[in-house]
């Protein structure tokens, strides 16, 4: 039986059009978020939730077709979520590690990383408590018990949390926590056990007494009284203000970062950018964060 023409080229242009279909774009494909569009879902240091809440008020009202979902918890458990595909934006007091890095080239991913801004941690104590000034020979003694001073309870948000890690790291050089240190689960926790224990000093954030816009954050500033803190080879004794954390005058001082593992530009990258940009970087300002992004030009100024 033979063909005619016609037919065969009916026969063609129809597998044409059928390979064609075939590359076209699946309805059932997942469509891919974009660097302004889509939802994410990230995970972030609990220390940063008044800050991370604000800039991602902002940024979605730039961009009202993203939606960002966070998740707040202990920084070993945002590590974690960055290695088991959990998030792929995490924002949290520390880069990536060599162990991580080494992790990401076996599986052939180049991860991103960036220092955001220069942060502290603010030790606060009872309102009651006279000892609300330490230099940094005192602090040390608190955070590994050998302070003969006084008898202090220590009193932290998780045991997991990056105040802990910072502390044990930088502080204690791996020596141990006090016997009778604490957990109370979160930064408000921290503050109202040391509202309601005189001999209580506590561990938080900066950005969580540091919002003037913020009802909470004022709150527990007039509940709790901040220590002022000498450095080893400073001169004058400060509290966490926004100046002495970006000329380290003020000791307990840390990195902000943001990592990220996106294989495409998307969302997470989208919203990675904007807190480096001018906008992402001006709220961190408002909430005493030292940017790292910004020129920030120091002035002296006589007080008359």
């Amino acid at each position: 039986m033979f063909f005619s023409l016609e037919r065969m080229n009916a026969v063609y242009l129809a597998a044409i059009i059928l390979v064609m279909a075939s590359c076209g774009p699946n309805p059932n494909a997942k469509k891919l978020d974009t660097a302004t569009e889509g939802t994410i879902h990230i995970s972030v240091d609990e220390t940063y939730k008044p800050l991370i809440d604000s800039e991602i008020k902002v940024f979605e009202s730039l961009y009202p077709k993203a939606h960002i979902i966070p998740t707040y918890k202990p920084e070993a458990d945002c590590f974690k979520d960055l290695l088991n595909d959990s998030a792929r934006l995490v924002i949290v007091t520390r880069d990536f590690n060599q162990q991580e890095r080494d992790y990401f080239k076996q599986i052939k991913i180049t991860p991103n990383s960036l220092l955001l801004a220069w942060d502290a941690l603010a030790l606060v104590v009872n309102k009651d408590n006279p000892d609300s000034v330490l230099n940094m020979e005192q602090v040390r003694g608190i955070m590994d018990g050998t302070n003969d001073e006084r008898k202090w309870q220590l009193v932290f948000d998780n045991a997991n949390s990056s105040t802990v890690r910072y502390i044990m790291d930088s502080i204690n050089k791996g020596k141990p926590l006090p016997t009778n240190t604490m957990a109370a689960k979160t930064n408000p926790e921290v503050v109202d056990y040391v509202t309601k224990n005189k001999d209580a000093i506590g561990v938080i954030g900066v950005s969580w007494i540091s919002d003037p816009n913020d009802s909470l954050s004022m709150a527990f500033t007039r509940e709790v009284s901040v220590v002022r803190l000498r450095a080893d080879n400073g001169s004058e004794f400060v509290k966490p203000y926004q100046a002495y954390i970006g000329i380290g005058t003020y000791p307990l001082k840390r990195g902000f970062f943001y990592c990220l593992k996106e294989p495409y530009h998307g969302l997470g990258s989208g919203f990675a950018t904007f807190l480096g940009s001018y906008e992402g970087q001006l709220v961190m300002k408002q909430f005493r964060l030292f940017p790292a992004r910004l020129n920030v030009v120091f002035r002296e100024a006589n007080l008359k």
